[in-house]
C-alpha cells in the first residue's frame, strides 16, 4: 500500500503574488462584451449554488457568488468533466456571464441554462481559454446557469473566484404552479407551471432534521424530486428544505397491509368503513396543510397493497378486497382532486398485476407507479400487453433485490457486487428513459444512510460513505459524474472455508482491492447475522491482515449462516463494500461423541411449537437442525444414559436461542445420586465447550435458570470420551 500522496494544491495556488494574479486578470479572453444595458441586472450574487465536487471544506460553490473576488473561492476535485451552477431562483432573460478565475481555469467548457435544472442548452463553448476573467455575451434564458468544464489547464481541478450571472427578469416567481398529466395516449409528460418536467428522483431515507444537511448533496446529484411514504405534522420541514434546494416530493400515503417492514395489518376494505373513513379523513388533514406548498409534486395513496392483500386473505375473498381496495384509492384520489386541483395523484404497487385493479376501479387516477427492481424493464412489456391507457412512475427501483437474486452455496440470497449494483442502476434509468412518453420518471431507491443488512443492500451512501452506485445515479441524471473521485472497488471477494467455519475459530477472506484515483485504502470488516439469529445490525469483526489482500477474522460463536462484509475506505468519503456468506458449524472435537443416539430423557418437551415436537432424543442424535426444547419454566433438565460406567472428558452444548443462563453438569452411577462437575451462571446463546474429568453411567444437565422467556433448547448435547 503506497502512502498518501502530498497535497499540494491549495497552497501552492493561494501562493501566487498579487502581481501575478493581476497579469492572469488582464489575459482575459476578449470574446464580444458588449456594454452593459441599463435594465441589466447581476443575478447570481447570494443565490444558491452547487458543483459537481469541492476540493475541500474551505472551497464550497458558495464562495463563487458572495461577491469577494479575490478573497474566497470554489475549488473543485482535480478531474474531468465539473460543473458549477447558480440557482436565479426565477427564470430570467441572460446578457453576460463573467468568470473570475483562480490560478487554476478552464482551458475548455461550456455556459449552459436550464429552466428545471435537469434539462440544459449550451449558450456559449469556449476553447483555448487562458484564464484570468472571462466575460461571456449570451444569448438565452433560464433559471439555472451553469459552467461545465470538459478541459483543465493542468493537473489541479477548476477554481474560480466568482461567477457572475447578469442579466434582466420581469420579477415573476420561480416555476411552480400547477402540475399536470398533459398530452395524450403514449404521449404523455408531466409539467409543472406548463413546463416539462421528468422526475430524476430518489426515496428519501434520513431523518426530516437532517434534511438541510442532506439535500444539498442530493440537488447536485442531479435530483429533482424526492419520495416520502408517509405524509402528516412532520412533514413541513422537509417540505421546506427540499423548496428550499429547488426540489419537489411526492408526497404518500400509506396504506395498510403496505409493502415492507412493518407494513402490518389486515384490513377488509369491504367491510371496514371506520377504518376508510379514518384514513380519508387523515389524509384530506394534509392535502389541505400542503396543497399549495411550493415543494409538493403530486400525491401518492399507498404502497404495494394489492399484492400485499395476498398476505391476509385468497381465493375469492382476496378477489375481492383488491377490487375494494383499488375502489377506496379512487374514493382518496376523487377526494383529494376536489381539494387539490393542481396536483396529480397517483397510487403504487409491486406487482403490475395490481394495474388491471387500479384499471377496472380507480379512473379518477392521474396515473400508476410502480416500485420493481431487477425485472423494472418488464414494466414497459406489461404496460405495452396490457393495454393500458395512463402513464407510470417508477417510485422505486434500482438493482436486484434479495427476493430476486439466486441462493449461494449456503442457501441465502447471493447479494450482487457493488459493480452489479450500479450497473443495476444504469439498467434502471435507462429502461424509464427508453419508455418515452409513458414512463414519466423515477424516484430510484434509495438515498439513505443505515449502515446494517439491508443499507449495505441498497443504500447509495450507508453511514455517509458513497458507493459506486451513488455515482451511477449521478451520472445518470447529469451526465457529468463519471470522472469524479470515486469509491475503491472490491472484486473476486471469497472466504474460506465457507460452509463450514468453526465457531469461536478463524476464516479467511481474500479480495482484490483497487482506487481507480489511486488513493491509499483503508479497511473494516463487518458480519451481519440477519440469517443466523435475526439481527439486521452490522457488527465489526476481530480482524487481522495477512497480506496480499488476505484477512483472518473471527468466527462467530453462534451456529448459522452469518453475512461477512468486506469495506473498503479511500478517505475522500467514499467506500466499496462487498460481502459473501460463510457457514459457522459446531467446531470439531476430537473423540467419540458417546452420547450419540443413546437414551436420552428430559422433565419435559414441548409436544408441538414451531418445528416441534422437540423429544429429547433430538439433542443426541447428531443432526444440527433438531433441537430439544423444555416447557417455559424452571428448572428443568435432560440426561443421558451411556449403558455403561465411561469415561468423559469433554462436553459440546449447541444452544438454540432458548439457552440457559446458569446450569450444572451432574454424573451419577446410577442415575439417582448425582454429583456436580462443572457450573456457570454466565451461560449465552453460543456453543459451551466444557472440560470435564469424569467416570460415570449417566450424565444430566440441571437448568437453573433461563436466558429468554422461553424454555431451554438444545440442538446437540455431544459427550466425548
Amino acid at each position: 500500500m503506497s502512502p498518501s500522496p502530498p497535497h499540494h494544491g491549495p497552497a501552492v495556488r493561494r501562493a501566487v503574488p498579487l502581481l501575478a494574479l493581476g497579469a492572469l486578470v488582464a489575459s482575459s479572453l476578449a470574446l464580444a462584451a458588449p456594454p452593459a444595458q441599463a435594465a441589466e441586472t447581476l443575478l447570481s450574487q447570494g443565490r444558491p449554488a452547487t458543483a459537481s465536487s469541492q476540493e475541500g471544506d474551505g472551497y464550497a460553490p458558495s464562495a463563487a457568488v458572495d461577491g469577494n473576488l479575490t478573497g474566497t473561492r470554489w475549488a473543485s476535485r482535480w478531474s474531468d468533466p465539473q460543473w458549477f451552477q447558480v440557482d436565479l431562483e426565477q427564470r430570467s432573460d441572460l446578457s453576460r456571464v463573467v468568470l473570475t478565475w483562480e490560478g487554476a481555469y478552464g482551458r475548455s467548457y461550456q455556459i449552459q441554462a436550464s429552466d428545471d435544472g435537469t434539462d440544459w442548452r449550451t449558450l456559449k463553448t469556449v476553447t483555448g481559454g487562458d484564464g484570468g476573467t472571462d466575460e461571456l455575451a449570451v444569448t438565452g434564458s433560464g433559471r439555472y446557469v451553469r459552467m461545465l468544464g470538459t478541459e483543465r489547464s493542468g493537473g489541479y481541478g477548476y477554481s474560480l473566484w466568482e461567477f457572475q450571472v447578469y442579466g434582466s427578469t420581469d420579477g415573476t416567481p420561480p416555476a411552480t404552479g400547477a402540475v399536470e398529466v398533459t398530452g395524450s395516449q403514449g404521449n404523455w409528460q408531466l409539467t409543472v407551471g406548463g413546463r416539462p418536467y421528468t422526475v430524476k428522483g430518489l426515496t428519501w431515507g434520513p431523518a426530516i432534521a437532517d434534511a438541510p444537511k442532506y439535500l444539498p448533496d442530493v440537488k447536485s446529484m442531479g435530483v429533482n424530486t424526492i419520495r416520502t411514504w408517509g405524509t402528516d405534522g412532520g412533514t413541513k420541514p422537509l417540505l421546506d428544505s427540499a423548496a428550499a434546494n429547488g426540489l419537489k416530493v411526492v408526497n404518500g400515503f400509506w396504506l395498510q397491509p403496505g409493502g415492507g417492514p412493518g407494513s402490518g395489518g389486515c384490513v377488509n376494505y369491504v367491510t371496514d368503513t371506520t377504518y376508510k373513513n379514518t384514513m380519508l379523513t387523515e389524509f384530506t388533514k394534509w392535502v389541505e396543510a400542503y396543497r399549495n406548498h411550493p415543494a409538493t409534486l403530486m400525491w401518492n395513496v399507498g404502497n404495494e397493497s394489492v399484492l400485499g392483500l395476498q398476505n391476509c386473505y385468497s381465493g375469492a375473498e382476496l378477489e375481492a378486497q383488491r377490487n375494494a381496495y383499488t375502489g377506496f384509492v379512487n374514493d382518496v384520489a376523487k377526494k383529494i382532486h376536489s381539494i387539490d386541483p393542481d396536483h396529480p395523484v397517483t397510487s403504487t404497487d409491486a406487482w403490475t398485476g395490481a394495474w388491471p385493479y387500479y384499471q377496472r376501479n380507480a379512473p379518477d387516477l392521474d396515473l400508476y407507479s410502480m416500485n420493481s427492481y431487477g425485472d423494472i424493464c418488464g414494466v414497459r412489456e406489461d404496460w405495452e400487453q396490457g393495454g393500458y391507457t395512463k402513464p407510470y412512475l417508477i417510485t422505486e427501483g434500482g438493482p436486484a433485490g434479495e427476493w430476486e437474486v439466486p441462493d449461494d452455496a449456503n442457501g441465502v440470497p447471493d447479494e450482487p457486487t457493488d459493480v452489479q449494483k450500479a450497473e443495476g442502476y444504469t439498467k434502471a434509468w435507462n429502461c424509464v428513459t427508453g419508455h418515452r412518453g409513458v414512463a414519466l420518471g423515477a424516484t430510484l431507491f434509495h438515498y439513505g444512510t443505515e449502515h446494517d443488512f439491508g443499507g449495505i443492500w441498497f443504500n447509495l451512501l450507508p453511514d455517509g460513505l458513497k458507493r459506486l452506485s451513488y455515482y451511477a445515479v449521478k451520472r445518470a441524471y447529469t451526465a457529468t459524474a463519471g470522472n469524479d473521485n470515486t469509491p475503491p472497488v472490491v472484486s473476486a471477494l471469497a472466504v474460506s472455508p465457507a460452509s463450514s467455519a468453526p465457531a469461536g475459530g478463524e476464516f479467511t477472506v481474500r479480495a482484490d482491492v483497487r482506487d481507480p484515483d489511486g488513493d491509499p485504502i483503508t479497511y473494516k470488516i463487518f458480519l451481519s447475522g440477519n440469517y443466523a439469529n435475526g439481527d439486521k445490525r452490522l457488527v465489526e469483526a476481530s480482524w487481522r491482515s495477512t497480506g496480499n489482500g488476505t484477512f483472518a477474522v473471527r468466527t462467530p460463536e453462534k451456529l448459522g449462516v452469518w453475512k461477512v462484509y468486506l469495506q473498503a475506505e479511500d478517505g475522500r468519503g467514499n467506500a466499496g463494500i462487498e460481502t459473501k456468506s460463510v457457514k459457522v458449524v459446531a467446531p470439531p472435537v476430537t473423540g467419540t461423541n458417546v452420547a450419540l443416539n443413546k437414551p436420552t430423557t428430559a422433565s419435559s418437551f414441548q409436544p408441538s411449537y414451531g418445528d416441534c415436537p422437540c423429544e429429547p432424543a433430538k439433542a443426541t442424535d447428531g443432526r444440527a437442525d433438531t433441537r430439544w426444547a423444555s416447557d417455559w419454566s424452571d428448572p428443568q433438565w435432560i440426561q443421558v444414559d451411556l449403558g455403561s460406567a465411561t469415561p468423559v472428558r469433554k462436553l459440546q452444548l449447541v444452544w438454540d436461542p432458548a439457552y440457559a443462563k446458569s446450569y450444572e453438569v451432574q454424573v451419577s452411577d446410577n442415575g439417582s445420586a448425582w454429583r456436580t462437575v462443572h457450573s456457570t451462571t454466565t451461560g449465552n446463546d453460543d456453543i459451551d465447550t466444557i472440560d470435564v474429568a469424569a467416570t460415570a453411567r449417566h450424565v444430566r444437565l440441571h437448568l437453573t435458570a433461563r436466558g429468554t422467556g422461553w424454555g431451554y433448547s438444545l440442538h446437540e448435547f455431544g459427550i466425548y470420551g
